[in-house]
Protein backbone atom coordinates (compact mmCIF):
# COMPACT_ATOMS: atom_id res chain seq x y z
CA UNK A 1 0.00 0.00 0.00
CA UNK A 2 1.31 3.24 -1.02
CA UNK A 3 2.12 6.13 1.26
CA UNK A 4 0.75 8.83 -0.84
CA UNK A 5 -1.87 6.37 -2.10
CA UNK A 6 -3.45 5.50 1.27
CA UNK A 7 -3.46 9.37 2.48
CA UNK A 8 -5.24 10.49 -0.76
CA UNK A 9 -8.49 8.19 0.64
CA UNK A 10 -7.66 8.57 4.41
CA UNK A 11 -7.50 12.29 3.89
CA UNK A 12 -10.63 12.35 1.97
CA UNK A 13 -12.43 10.68 4.48
CA UNK A 14 -10.95 12.82 7.73
CA UNK A 15 -11.99 16.14 5.74
CA UNK A 16 -15.95 14.56 5.69
CA UNK A 17 -15.34 13.41 9.69
CA UNK A 18 -13.65 17.15 10.42
CA UNK A 19 -16.22 18.62 9.03
CA UNK A 20 -19.15 16.65 10.43
CA UNK A 21 -20.06 18.89 13.29
CA UNK A 22 -20.47 22.02 11.73
CA UNK A 23 -21.22 21.10 8.21
CA UNK A 24 -23.57 23.45 6.77
CA UNK A 25 -23.35 25.67 9.47
CA UNK A 26 -22.83 29.28 7.17
CA UNK A 27 -23.01 32.17 10.21
CA UNK A 28 -19.16 31.79 11.03
CA UNK A 29 -19.45 34.00 13.82
CA UNK A 30 -21.78 30.86 15.69
CA UNK A 31 -18.43 28.52 14.49
CA UNK A 32 -16.21 30.66 16.48
CA UNK A 33 -18.46 31.38 19.21
CA UNK A 34 -20.13 27.47 19.99
CA UNK A 35 -16.90 25.58 18.81
CA UNK A 36 -14.01 28.18 18.86
CA UNK A 37 -11.28 26.30 15.89
CA UNK A 38 -12.21 23.73 14.81
CA UNK A 39 -9.31 21.18 14.45
CA UNK A 40 -10.87 18.33 16.14
CA UNK A 41 -13.46 16.26 15.03
CA UNK A 42 -16.73 17.18 16.42
CA UNK A 43 -19.97 15.42 17.87
CA UNK A 44 -22.77 16.92 15.69
CA UNK A 45 -25.80 18.61 18.36
CA UNK A 46 -29.44 19.85 17.27
CA UNK A 47 -30.06 21.86 15.36
CA UNK A 48 -27.46 20.97 12.54
CA UNK A 49 -28.00 18.63 9.98
CA UNK A 50 -26.69 15.41 11.14
CA UNK A 51 -27.82 14.77 14.81
CA UNK A 52 -27.90 10.68 14.42
CA UNK A 53 -24.08 10.65 13.66
CA UNK A 54 -21.21 10.35 16.14
CA UNK A 55 -17.82 11.86 16.60
CA UNK A 56 -15.48 10.48 13.97
CA UNK A 57 -18.18 8.95 11.45
CA UNK A 58 -19.35 10.44 8.60
CA UNK A 59 -21.73 13.02 6.53
CA UNK A 60 -23.83 11.13 4.25
CA UNK A 61 -20.93 12.53 1.82
CA UNK A 62 -18.37 10.49 3.17
CA UNK A 63 -21.32 7.19 4.08
CA UNK A 64 -21.80 7.20 -0.03
CA UNK A 65 -17.77 6.99 -0.16
CA UNK A 66 -17.42 4.38 1.73
CA UNK A 67 -20.19 2.15 -0.42
CA UNK A 68 -17.83 3.20 -3.06
CA UNK A 69 -15.16 1.88 -1.44
CA UNK A 70 -16.30 -1.54 -0.43
CA UNK A 71 -17.78 -1.95 -3.67
CA UNK A 72 -14.47 -1.30 -5.46
CA UNK A 73 -12.90 -3.59 -2.97
CA UNK A 74 -15.32 -6.36 -3.67
CA UNK A 75 -15.31 -5.96 -6.79
CA UNK A 76 -11.83 -5.28 -7.82
CA UNK A 77 -12.56 -2.13 -9.64
CA UNK A 78 -15.43 0.07 -10.46
CA UNK A 79 -18.57 -2.22 -11.64
CA UNK A 80 -21.80 0.68 -11.68
CA UNK A 81 -24.21 -2.15 -11.37
CA UNK A 82 -22.77 -3.53 -8.25
CA UNK A 83 -22.33 -0.23 -6.47
CA UNK A 84 -25.81 1.27 -7.82
CA UNK A 85 -27.30 -1.91 -5.60
CA UNK A 86 -25.19 -1.06 -2.56
CA UNK A 87 -25.96 2.32 -2.43
CA UNK A 88 -29.54 1.83 -2.63
CA UNK A 89 -29.26 -0.77 -0.60
CA UNK A 90 -27.48 1.05 2.09
CA UNK A 91 -30.36 4.46 2.09
CA UNK A 92 -33.14 1.75 2.66
CA UNK A 93 -31.62 1.57 6.47
CA UNK A 94 -30.14 5.02 6.67
CA UNK A 95 -31.03 7.25 9.49
CA UNK A 96 -29.30 10.47 8.25
CA UNK A 97 -29.79 13.36 6.36
CA UNK A 98 -31.03 12.52 2.90
CA UNK A 99 -30.43 15.42 0.39
CA UNK A 100 -32.35 16.51 -2.53
CA UNK A 101 -30.26 14.90 -4.89
CA UNK A 102 -30.46 11.58 -2.52
CA UNK A 103 -33.96 11.97 -2.93
CA UNK A 104 -34.14 12.40 -6.38
CA UNK A 105 -31.85 9.50 -7.31
CA UNK A 106 -33.88 7.06 -5.18
CA UNK A 107 -37.18 7.99 -6.84
CA UNK A 108 -35.32 7.80 -9.84
CA UNK A 109 -34.75 4.32 -9.03
CA UNK A 110 -37.93 3.23 -8.07
CA UNK A 111 -39.19 4.73 -10.98
CA UNK A 112 -37.29 1.32 -12.35
CA UNK A 113 -34.63 3.72 -14.25
CA UNK A 114 -30.85 1.95 -14.60
CA UNK A 115 -27.78 3.65 -12.85
CA UNK A 116 -27.19 5.17 -16.27
CA UNK A 117 -30.54 7.32 -15.84
CA UNK A 118 -31.25 7.59 -11.88
CA UNK A 119 -29.10 10.85 -11.25
CA UNK A 120 -30.81 13.88 -10.24
CA UNK A 121 -30.19 16.97 -11.83
CA UNK A 122 -28.27 18.52 -8.75
CA UNK A 123 -25.47 21.10 -8.96
CA UNK A 124 -24.29 20.10 -6.01
CA UNK A 125 -20.41 19.15 -5.99
CA UNK A 126 -20.73 16.86 -3.26
CA UNK A 127 -21.70 14.42 -6.46
CA UNK A 128 -17.88 14.38 -7.64
CA UNK A 129 -16.58 14.45 -3.96
CA UNK A 130 -16.60 10.85 -3.70
CA UNK A 131 -13.76 9.63 -5.99
CA UNK A 132 -11.07 8.85 -3.65
CA UNK A 133 -11.39 4.90 -3.67
CA UNK A 134 -11.08 5.14 -7.95
CA UNK A 135 -8.25 7.44 -7.49
CA UNK A 136 -6.81 4.82 -5.07
CA UNK A 137 -7.13 1.93 -7.62
CA UNK A 138 -6.80 3.44 -10.58
CA UNK A 139 -3.94 5.74 -9.77
CA UNK A 140 -2.11 3.89 -12.40
CA UNK A 141 -4.64 4.13 -15.16
CA UNK A 142 -6.14 7.44 -15.88
CA UNK A 143 -8.63 6.58 -18.75
CA UNK A 144 -10.25 4.01 -16.52
CA UNK A 145 -10.27 6.46 -13.39
CA UNK A 146 -11.89 9.23 -15.48
CA UNK A 147 -14.13 6.93 -16.76
CA UNK A 148 -15.17 5.71 -13.16
CA UNK A 149 -15.54 9.25 -11.98
CA UNK A 150 -17.69 10.50 -14.17
CA UNK A 151 -19.92 7.55 -13.70
CA UNK A 152 -20.23 7.28 -10.29
CA UNK A 153 -21.00 11.14 -10.29
CA UNK A 154 -23.70 10.34 -12.78
CA UNK A 155 -25.38 7.56 -10.52
CA UNK A 156 -26.62 10.46 -8.05
CA UNK A 157 -25.90 13.66 -10.05
CA UNK A 158 -26.44 13.21 -13.51
CA UNK A 159 -25.43 17.19 -14.36
CA UNK A 160 -22.80 17.79 -17.42
CA UNK A 161 -21.02 19.79 -15.02
CA UNK A 162 -20.62 18.28 -12.30
CA UNK A 163 -19.54 15.22 -14.43
CA UNK A 164 -16.95 17.70 -15.54
CA UNK A 165 -15.77 18.12 -12.13
CA UNK A 166 -14.74 14.64 -11.00
CA UNK A 167 -12.88 14.23 -14.29
CA UNK A 168 -11.01 17.19 -13.97
CA UNK A 169 -9.74 16.33 -10.03
CA UNK A 170 -9.20 12.98 -11.16
CA UNK A 171 -6.72 14.68 -13.89
CA UNK A 172 -5.63 16.71 -10.87
CA UNK A 173 -4.57 13.71 -8.80
CA UNK A 174 -3.09 12.04 -11.93
CA UNK A 175 -0.70 15.19 -12.61
CA UNK A 176 0.15 15.01 -8.28
CA UNK A 177 1.29 11.09 -8.82
CA UNK A 178 3.39 11.74 -11.48
CA UNK A 179 5.12 14.71 -9.88
CA UNK A 180 3.64 17.95 -10.14
CA UNK A 181 2.62 20.34 -7.87
CA UNK A 182 -0.66 20.91 -6.85
CA UNK A 183 -0.72 24.33 -8.13
CA UNK A 184 0.96 22.90 -11.25
CA UNK A 185 -1.86 20.23 -11.30
CA UNK A 186 -4.71 22.49 -11.35
CA UNK A 187 -2.96 24.46 -14.66
CA UNK A 188 -2.08 21.39 -16.32
CA UNK A 189 -5.14 19.78 -15.96
CA UNK A 190 -7.39 22.72 -17.98
CA UNK A 191 -7.40 21.42 -21.32
CA UNK A 192 -10.61 20.64 -23.31
CA UNK A 193 -13.59 20.69 -21.77
CA UNK A 194 -12.04 22.74 -19.04
CA UNK A 195 -10.91 25.56 -21.28
CA UNK A 196 -14.12 27.02 -21.99
CA UNK A 197 -16.37 28.89 -19.40
CA UNK A 198 -17.71 28.57 -17.16
CA UNK A 199 -15.10 26.22 -15.72
CA UNK A 200 -12.05 28.18 -17.22
CA UNK A 201 -13.58 30.93 -14.89
CA UNK A 202 -14.05 28.51 -11.68
CA UNK A 203 -10.59 28.06 -11.84
CA UNK A 204 -9.14 31.12 -12.32
CA UNK A 205 -11.12 32.77 -9.82
CA UNK A 206 -10.11 30.17 -7.22
CA UNK A 207 -6.36 30.50 -8.06
CA UNK A 208 -6.96 34.22 -8.27
CA UNK A 209 -7.92 34.59 -4.95
CA UNK A 210 -4.95 32.89 -2.68
CA UNK A 211 -3.63 36.05 -1.98
CA UNK A 212 -7.44 36.55 0.04
CA UNK A 213 -7.89 35.35 4.03
CA UNK A 214 -9.43 31.91 3.58
CA UNK A 215 -12.53 32.81 5.29
CA UNK A 216 -13.03 36.41 2.70
CA UNK A 217 -12.18 34.24 0.03
CA UNK A 218 -14.81 31.52 0.55
CA UNK A 219 -17.38 34.22 1.16
CA UNK A 220 -17.09 36.09 -1.67
CA UNK A 221 -16.49 32.72 -3.89
CA UNK A 222 -19.77 30.74 -2.06
CA UNK A 223 -19.90 28.77 1.09
CA UNK A 224 -22.74 27.00 -1.25
CA UNK A 225 -23.17 23.49 -2.70
CA UNK A 226 -23.83 24.25 -5.81
CA UNK A 227 -20.50 24.19 -8.48
CA UNK A 228 -20.38 27.24 -9.38
CA UNK A 229 -19.28 28.13 -5.77
CA UNK A 230 -17.99 24.78 -4.38
CA UNK A 231 -15.30 24.54 -7.25
CA UNK A 232 -13.53 27.57 -6.86
CA UNK A 233 -13.48 27.32 -3.01
CA UNK A 234 -11.76 24.21 -3.62
CA UNK A 235 -8.78 25.82 -6.00
CA UNK A 236 -8.15 28.32 -3.28
CA UNK A 237 -7.99 25.90 -0.68
CA UNK A 238 -5.81 23.37 -2.73
CA UNK A 239 -3.35 26.51 -4.15
CA UNK A 240 -3.49 28.17 -1.17
CA UNK A 241 -2.16 25.31 1.45
CA UNK A 242 -0.44 22.88 -0.77
CA UNK A 243 1.83 22.27 2.02
CA UNK A 244 -0.31 22.17 4.92
CA UNK A 245 -3.10 20.03 4.43
CA UNK A 246 -4.26 20.21 8.10
CA UNK A 247 -4.47 24.07 8.24
CA UNK A 248 -6.04 23.74 4.48
CA UNK A 249 -9.14 21.36 5.76
CA UNK A 250 -8.88 22.97 8.82
CA UNK A 251 -9.75 26.34 7.24
CA UNK A 252 -11.96 24.87 4.67
CA UNK A 253 -14.32 23.88 8.12
CA UNK A 254 -13.92 27.24 9.79
CA UNK A 255 -15.46 28.90 6.11
CA UNK A 256 -18.74 27.42 7.09
CA UNK A 257 -21.38 26.28 4.37
CA UNK A 258 -20.56 22.78 2.49
CA UNK A 259 -17.48 21.93 3.96
CA UNK A 260 -18.06 18.26 3.52
CA UNK A 261 -17.96 18.75 0.15
CA UNK A 262 -15.54 20.77 -0.70
CA UNK A 263 -12.94 19.14 1.56
CA UNK A 264 -13.29 15.58 0.26
CA UNK A 265 -11.77 16.59 -2.86
CA UNK A 266 -9.10 19.15 -0.94
CA UNK A 267 -8.11 15.97 1.31
CA UNK A 268 -7.70 14.09 -1.59
CA UNK A 269 -5.96 15.99 -3.77
CA UNK A 270 -3.15 17.14 -0.49
CA UNK A 271 -3.10 13.43 0.40
CA UNK A 272 -1.84 12.28 -2.89
CA UNK A 273 0.90 15.63 -2.70
CA UNK A 274 1.73 15.26 0.80
CA UNK A 275 1.21 11.90 2.34
CA UNK A 276 0.22 9.84 5.35
CA UNK A 277 2.66 12.03 7.25
CA UNK A 278 0.61 15.18 6.70
CA UNK A 279 -2.17 13.57 8.22
CA UNK A 280 -3.03 14.59 12.06
CA UNK A 281 -2.81 11.59 13.76
CA UNK A 282 -5.68 12.17 16.18
CA UNK A 283 -7.62 12.36 12.89
CA UNK A 284 -6.58 8.65 11.84
CA UNK A 285 -7.01 7.58 15.41
CA UNK A 286 -10.55 8.60 16.10
CA UNK A 287 -12.06 8.04 12.69
CA UNK A 288 -14.50 5.04 13.53
CA UNK A 289 -14.16 3.96 10.24
CA UNK A 290 -10.09 3.57 10.10
CA UNK A 291 -9.45 -0.16 10.47
CA UNK A 292 -12.17 -0.90 7.68
CA UNK A 293 -10.83 1.54 5.24
CA UNK A 294 -7.63 0.30 6.12
CA UNK A 295 -9.05 -3.42 5.61
CA UNK A 296 -10.38 -2.52 2.60
CA UNK A 297 -7.04 -0.86 0.49
CA UNK A 298 -5.46 -4.09 1.85
CA UNK A 299 -8.64 -6.26 0.04
CA UNK A 300 -8.06 -4.19 -3.00
CA UNK A 301 -3.84 -4.37 -3.36
CA UNK A 302 -4.30 -7.99 -2.77
CA UNK A 303 -7.26 -8.46 -5.72
CA UNK A 304 -6.33 -5.91 -8.08
CA UNK A 305 -3.39 -5.70 -10.95
CA UNK A 306 -4.19 -2.22 -10.59
CA UNK A 307 -1.58 -1.86 -7.39
CA UNK A 308 1.05 -3.75 -8.62
CA UNK A 309 3.42 -1.14 -9.59
CA UNK A 310 2.77 2.71 -8.53
CA UNK A 311 3.97 5.60 -10.20
CA UNK A 312 3.83 7.99 -7.29
CA UNK A 313 7.51 9.71 -8.31
CA UNK A 314 7.88 10.59 -4.56
CA UNK A 315 7.87 6.92 -3.64
CA UNK A 316 11.28 6.35 -4.46
CA UNK A 317 12.17 9.62 -2.90
CA UNK A 318 11.14 8.31 1.01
Amino acid sequence: MSDYAAAMVKASFAADALALGVHWVYNTNVIDKKWGRVEEYIKPERPTYHPSKDLGEFTHYGDQTMVLLESVAACAGFDITDFAERWQLFFETFDGYFDGATKSTLENFRQGKGPDASGSESDDLAGASRIAPLAYIYRNDLDRFIAAARAQTALSHNNAQVIDAAEYFARVVWQILQGQSPTEALKLSMNAPFTTKPFSDWVGKGLKSIQENTRTAIKNLGQMCEIGAALPCVVHLIAKYETDLKTALVENVMAGGDSAGRGMIVGLVLGAHLGLDAIPQIWLSKLKAHQKICDLLQKIDGSSDESHSDLHTRDSDH
